[in-house]
């Protein structure tokens, strides 16, 4: 039976990304750079490129203020609401089944060892 092929590192920390930008888009309409802080660590052309992905796949919607400075605010669609469920049922198994010592260090793959803290 062939080995299914693993994800490589930049699918696995996009798939992570994209979580995180659900969860925080939970809250309701945010700002880019409220998004930047709450994602510490993450480039503001690798945010821009996950929430434009999710932008195309109709999950995340973009709303434009004709403010001077510009306004941008991001926020779920109903896609996006639709997610959040399954979002949660991921974090609980994270809870349950990689207990508190979640991380890559214990041999988990990234994803799976985050969702805990989704």
């Amino acid at each position: 039976m062939p080995h299914a092929r693993r994800p490589g590192r930049e699918t696995v920390r996009a798939a992570l990304h994209s979580l995180l930008l659900i969860r925080d888009l939970a809250e309701g309409h945010t700002r880019f750079c409220e998004l930047e802080r709450s994602l510490s660590g993450i480039s503001p052309r690798t945010l821009s490129l996950r929430l434009r992905a999710l932008e195309e796949e109709g999950i995340v919607e973009r709303q434009s203020f004709g403010e001077v400075p510009p306004r941008v605010e991001y926020a779920l669609t109903d896609k996006g609401l639709a997610l959040l469920p399954i979002i949660e049922d991921m974090r609980s198994y994270g809870e349950r089944w990689l207990g508190g010592e979640c991380g890559a260090s214990n041999g988990a793959e990234p994803v799976v060892a985050a969702l805990a803290q989704v």
